[in-house]
This record gives C-alpha cells, sequence and structure tokens, in this order.
C-alpha cells in the first residue's frame, strides 16, 4: 500500500475549504476528499478570501465541520502581492506534479495571475464553476481571459461555460461534467415527517422550496407571480423560500403581499448554516429554481441528494442536470405561467416517487467519482505536454 502512495501524482489544490462559507466551498471540499483517493492532494485556501470592503457579511461557517480538510494550509491573502508571491514559493516546495485552480469571479485575477507567474513551470487544471460572473461588468471578460490563458486544462459543468471558454481561448484542452452531489448535508438522514414535525408543518401540505441566496437573476419573483394560480388549483400547495435576502428585500414583501397569496408564502430569511440544510430539503416535496439566467447551480445537487425532484429553467447548464419529464420539469425563463403550470401538473400527477426513483437512478453521472475520472484523463493530457 505504500509502495502504491508512493506513485500517486501530486497535487495541489487552490480554492475556498471549510470554513468558508457557500457552495464553491463545499464543492472544492467534496473535490478535495474524494481526489484523495487518487492522488496525493495539498490544499491551500484563502488566508483572506474577500477584502471586508467588497464582502461585508461574515464569510466563515464554523457549524457543520463534516467537510473540514484536516491539512488545509490557509496561506494566501488575495489582495496582498507580498503574501502572494510568499504563498507561491510555499507551494513550489510541495513540488505537485499539477495544481487544480478554482475560478468563479474575475475578483481573483490579479492574485491568480501573480500565482501563476510564479508558477508558471506548473500545470493548472482550473475548474470554472462561471467563466464568466452572473452580474457582468466592463473588464471582466479581458481579466478572465489574463487568467484562464495561463491553464493547461479545464473543467467546466455546462456546455454554456465550455462555450463561454472557447469564446476566449482557442482549442481548450477541457471537458464538461455536471457537479457532482452534495450529499453532506444529510447529517441525521431525517425523514419527511420528521423534518416537518420540526419545522411545523402539516403532512397534507405540499411544499415547494427555493433555496438560497436570493438575487435578482434567481428569479424568485416569478415563482412568487405563479402562486396564485398554482393555490387556485391545489389548496394545499405553499412555497417556501428560504435564503439570504439582499437590500431588495422589501421589493420582495411588497410583491408577495400584492400577490394574494401570502398565506401560501413561508420567508425564512437569512444564510442557513450547513447544519441546518437537511430540515428543509428533507421536508419539501419539490425545488424550484425559476432562475432568468445561470451557468449550473448547485443548488440542484443538493436537492438530489435528498432525492428530492427540480423544476428549472432552460437557461444554462440547468436542462444538462434536470431531466425534463424525468428527474424535474424544465420550462421557459421568466414565464410564471408555465413554472405554475409544471407545479401543478407535478402535484396532480403525484409525480414525487417516480421523479425520485429517477433521481436515485441517475447517482452515478452525479458521483465525485466520476469527477475523480474526469481529472485523471485531464492530469494524463497534461502530463503529455
Amino acid at each position: 500500500m505504500k509502495k502504491m502512495a508512493k506513485n500517486k501524482k501530486r497535487l495541489v489544490m487552490i480554492g475556498p475549504v471549510y470554513p468558508y462559507k457557500g457552495g464553491i466551498s463545499h464543492h472544492t471540499g467534496s473535490m478535495v476528499k474524494n481526489l484523495k483517493k487518487d492522488f496525493d492532494v495539498k490544499t491551500v485556501s484563502y488566508k483572506m478570501q474577500y477584502p471586508k470592503l467588497l464582502f461585508k457579511k461574515e464569510q466563515r461557517d464554523y457549524a457543520n465541520d463534516v467537510l473540514k480538510i484536516d491539512d488545509a494550509q490557509f496561506l494566501i491573502n488575495t489582495a496582498n502581492p507580498f503574501n502572494i508571491i510568499a504563498s507561491a514559493m510555499k507551494i513550489k516546495k510541495m513540488k505537485p506534479d499539477f495544481m487544480i485552480m478554482q475560478w468563479w469571479h474575475p475578483y481573483f485575477s490579479p492574485c491568480y495571475i501573480l500565482l501563476s507567474a510564479m508558477l508558471r513551470k506548473i500545470p493548472k487544471i482550473f475548474v470554472c464553476h462561471n467563466v464568466f460572473p452572473h452580474e457582468r461588468f466592463p473588464l471582466d471578460k479581458f481579466l478572465t481571459k489574463q487568467v484562464l490563458k495561463r491553464g493547461a486544462g479545464f473543467i467546466t459543468h455546462s456546455k454554456m461555460d465550455a462555450d463561454d471558454l472557447k469564446s476566449i481561448l482557442s482549442r481548450p484542452n477541457y471537458e464538461t461534467t455536471v457537479i457532482p452531489t452534495f450529499n453532506m448535508f444529510k447529517i441525521k438522514d431525517m425523514t419527511r415527517e420528521e423534518a416537518r414535525k420540526i419545522l411545523g408543518i402539516p403532512e397534507d401540505r405540499k411544499i415547494m422550496l427555493f433555496f438560497g441566496f436570493v438575487r435578482e437573476y434567481k428569479g424568485l419573483k416569478h415563482i412568487i407571480k405563479a402562486m396564485p394560480d398554482i393555490i387556485a388549483a391545489d389548496k394545499d400547495a405553499q412555497l417556501m423560500v428560504v435564503g439570504e435576502f439582499g437590500s431588495d428585500k422589501a421589493d420582495y414583501m411588497e410583491l408577495i403581499r400584492k400577490s394574494g397569496a401570502g398565506d401560501s408564502i413561508q420567508v425564512v430569511d437569512g444564510y442557513i448554516p450547513d447544519k441546518e440544510i437537511e430540515k428543509y430539503f428533507a421536508a419539501c416535496d419539490l425545488v424550484v429554481l425559476p432562475y432568468e439566467s445561470a451557468t449550473q447551480s448547485g443548488i440542484v445537487q443538493i436537492a438530489y441528494s435528498f432525492e428530492k425532484p427540480v423544476i428549472a429553467t432552460d437557461v444554462g447548464g440547468l436542462p444538462e442536470v434536470v431531466l425534463d419529464g424525468k428527474t424535474g420539469y424544465i420550462v421557459p425563463p421568466k414565464n410564471h405561467e408555465a413554472l405554475g403550470e409544471a407545479a401543478v401538473k407535478f402535484f396532480k400527477e403525484e409525480k414525487a416517487e417516480e421523479f425520485g426513483n429517477n433521481v436515485r437512478a441517475e447517482a452515478y453521472r452525479y458521483s465525485w467519482d466520476r469527477m475523480n475520472e474526469v481529472v485523471k484523463r485531464l492530469a494524463e493530457k497534461v502530463d503529455r505536454k
């Protein structure tokens, strides 16, 4: 066994891990834990991820350490060039065969450009959660290209991201694979009944869940507008909006009031710690993603870990993971009538068990073992270069 361990390729993973919050951290932590089966992995995270001036909310969550990487090193201050140079020297001493760098926003461009320049002889594979940011701004394409042109390989999670990558790089070496299932939130393995008892939800209620940070592009207003038609068809239907609002919360609350469906919409405002996520997904019947735009979403993979079907819009990579009529429904974006019709159809035709079984049957497609295979193929190509 020791001899096999010596033959493992050495890689350095760069990205956020526990205790940093959010989907990128969950993804990186899960990826590291699974890659350790096939590689000698060193994890380098951030000493300072975002300056408080840019990101005023708490960036860390110590509540659930299931994804804690015991040997992670928190080295990089993303806004300090002297620290970045020192971090690069420490990474160089680890003598990796290649690096994996998590990419999702051009804020990291100066840091990653300097880091890549210091480590130019080490091949780099970028995991592109978004090639371009959700909320575009001037120079974002230029900044992104300056980083990604230094990559030897790329992992994208949707065809849209692959197309975006090819729009700035000529013939990139990439593979596209769906985000694997985030199953780390099933801490107590709650039943639907247990979760509903905790949340005070009657058994006969048909619960739709909108989960996560509330941002304009996520289209919460469309499912709110759909609620009058949904409850007209099924009085037991209820929407749970669980997540952290921004400065526009009052606008959403006014929209709920004007909809006349306020009694059937429950809002749980605030960041949900990892250890609290389970009860909401276990309790619901259906997860809704009425996004106006997207590349992909980790919310789908949380839903799938609880074997919950999803209604999503036909944007970005969502149709690649939500199989229409099989693991959920795909509807046009910005169309609350179609959204409502899909929800009514789901409950009227009692699709929960059938779709849940289909989600379970797709398990390998969403497995971390499949992600490991993608990394191994890219690592071999990088080696040959």
